[in-house]
């Protein structure tokens, strides 16, 4: 029935990434690494770490006409992604800006460029990408108003998932639709806003179930991750790697588990892989170049 396992719907970046010896403070200059250029963006990201899984994956997103978009395009196109979806042109690709300390933790600003001219126009037009796709997935790194046309848009008994990063306060429209709203800590704080924040995660997952979502996940670094929905809250316990570069491991997670899914696994199980994936991106530097194959992942 569904030509696409996954339509991502996000960001498109060029990944320009330095390794420092420790982050510079206000006025301070300090020495980096060489340059390195990688494709990334959360939608790319996410389309790439599905793709590379195995799951019938299309993107939509928008890259300018630019070395950096054919970098981009390409490496859509070498992870086996359809990018019919892929728009070109209305400003550059966008572009992020990141330091990686040598525990592998990242600090990353983030210059939208075509990103932010992903329009709702372009959602409709896409229909035929949403009516042909079993999950949709997306992020906050276009605009809000895109994400909301992308809910009314979606196709009866088509899932969809969000990672709202960066977070920002949410329609009640968006949350209903999702299922699982997938947060890490500071995500969690930011959509909760002025709302008395509980104990610990759990209570995090209470409050944002209350919201409207269907499910939540909680995403907890190394303590592992929490599912919550109308059955209760359940921690997932992480997978022990030595971490490399945790770069765009989040957006490993968050396709792992929107397809698994939509392969029919109950949110837990769907999570528990989810983890071994991106347990799996952070022993290698990069974003894209270090998602795994399903062998890698069962090697874990």
């Amino acid at each position: 029935m569904y030509d696409y396992d996954l339509l991502v719907i996000g960001s498109a970046n060029a990944d320009l990434v330095i390794g420092v010896d420790r982050r510079p403070g206000p006025g301070e200059t300090v020495l980096g690494s060489d340059l390195a250029v990688h494709p990334g963006g959360k939608g790319a990201n996410q389309a790439v770490a599905a793709a590379r899984l195995g799951a019938r994956t299309a993107l939509l997103a928008r890259v300018g006409d630019d070395a950096h978009g054919r970098l981009l395009l390409d490496a859509q196109r070498a992870a086996g992604v359809d990018t019919v979806g892929v728009l070109v042109g209305g400003a550059p690709t966008g572009v992020a800006l990141i330091t990686v300390d040598p525990s592998g933790d990242n600090s990353i600003v983030v210059s939208p460029g075509a990103n932010g001219k992903l329009t709702p126009g372009d959602v409709r037009a896409a229909g035929s990408l949403f009516h042909a796709s079993r999950v949709v997935s997306a992020q906050l790194e276009i605009p809000l108003e895109t994400v909301v046309e992308a809910v009314r848009n979606l196709a009866p008994g088509t899932r969809f998932v969000l990672n709202p990063s960066p977070p920002r306060p949410l329609p009640p429209e968006v949350l209903a639709a999702c299922d699982p709203l997938i947060v890490n800590e500071h995500e969690a704080k930011a959509i909760l806003g002025d709302a008395p924040v509980g104990e610990g995660p759990a209570e995090w997952a209470r409050l944002l179930l209350a919201r409207g979502p269907r499910s939540v996940v909680v995403t907890l670094g190394a303590q592992g991750a929490l599912v919550a929905s109308a059955l209760g809250v359940a921690l997932v316990p992480a997978v022990r790697v030595d971490a490399v570069d945790t770069t765009g491991a989040g957006d490993a997670f968050t396709a792992a588990l929107a397809w698994r899914l939509g392969r029919g696994d109950a949110l837990a199980d769907a999570a528990a892989y989810a983890s071994r994936v991106g347990a799996a991106a952070v022993t290698r530097a990069g974003a894209q170049e270090a998602y795994p194959t399903p062998e890698e992942v069962a090697a874990l």
